[in-house]
């Protein structure tokens, strides 16, 4: 078994799909077919059900391909070692994002970056907190930028900076007449919240204590903070969004954001990593070029904020 065809095996069994993984692969379709019959008939087994739609693993060829994965982790960790040993930040590293994160922060840091060491080969991704933890353990990214929650100990965090949560209240709202939002306001407003799954909406839901945002009449879920603000600008309810977000806002869209009353929610942002990660540099470079992107008073709290 070569590690070439242990890449394949894992590809189909993430995508269940041969075309999508021989695409992800940089092979023709044939060729890795026939690389992972090959394979097949080596070990003397089936590792996948070609008749099932998507394609599964068999259950002894699941074992093969979870093993073959952690093979896989281990042998681009040597490629790291290597990497970080010549202090590199060449070849590809693969960073998850949260979305209500992505939006507001690599505008501001990303082109730049790449812009600086075109050397690098950064892969940037979306993902929600569970995907993410799910991912790095995997090796599938190298390293993501979260919120610091609950449930992240067994990784390492390298702090970015604090933000605060805004409310963006609609014209005529009830909520609008005040100079700033507290949290007892919100027991009986109209809210727009992102769906379970989404710390941020969790952040919010506990911060302000909302007993039951999944079944409250009140509360209505969809799945972007940007389409929640179009809502509220269409004369509905109200929303919650990140401070760096207030960037680009226009004028108009301004009047609509109200501060929270003290203390600010508050949440922590962290780039986080494996306890087994080694390749330093490129944290270092990725760190430094965040921290350099965001206001400096972000760069830690006050005592007018509470982290959430």
């Amino acid at each position: 078994m070569t590690l070439q065809q242990m890449e394949y095996i894992v590809a189909v069994y993430r995508l269940r799909h041969f075309a999508k993984a021989a695409e992800q692969c940089g092979v023709t379709q044939p060729t890795l077919s026939s690389m992972i019959q090959k394979l097949e008939d080596e070990l003397g087994l089936r590792i996948f059900d070609r008749t099932a739609q998507p394609v599964a693993p068999t259950p002894a060829g699941r074992l093969v391909v979870e093993q073959a994965w952690r093979v896989l982790v281990r042998a681009n960790k040597i490629k790291d070692i290597v990497a970080e040993a010549k202090r590199s930040v060449r070849g590809a590293f693969k960073v998850g994002i949260l979305p209500t994160i992505a939006p507001y922060l690599l505008p501001r840091f990303f082109p730049r970056l790449l812009a600086d060491h075109p050397e690098t080969d950064i892969r940037v991704a979306e993902m929600k907190t569970e995907a993410i933890k799910q991912a790095l353990a995997r090796g599938e990214i190298d390293a993501a930028i979260v919120a610091d929650v609950d449930g992240l100990d067994h990784f390492d965090m390298t702090e970015l900076y604090f933000e605060q949560f805004v409310a963006y209240v609609a014209k005529g709202d009830a909520l609008s007449a005040a100079a700033s939002v507290r949290s007892a306001d919100l027991a009986d407003s109209f809210l727009w919240l992102l769906d379970e799954g989404h710390c941020f909406r969790d952040q919010i839901v506990k911060f302000c204590g909302l007993k039951d945002g999944q079944t409250s009449k009140n509360v209505y879920s969809l799945g972007s903070i940007e389409t929640f603000m179009r809502m509220v600008e269409g004369g509905r309810g109200t929303t919650f969004i990140p401070e760096l977000a207030l960037d680009q806002l226009s004028e108009a869209q301004r009047r609509l954001v109200r501060p929270f009353a003290l203390p600010i929610p508050t949440r922590r942002i962290v780039l986080l990593t494996t306890r087994t990660f080694v390749r330093e540099a490129m944290r270092s470079l990725l760190a430094d070029y965040v921290r350099a992107a965001v206001p400096p008073r972000m760069l830690s709290m006050n005592n007018t904020e509470q982290r959430v």
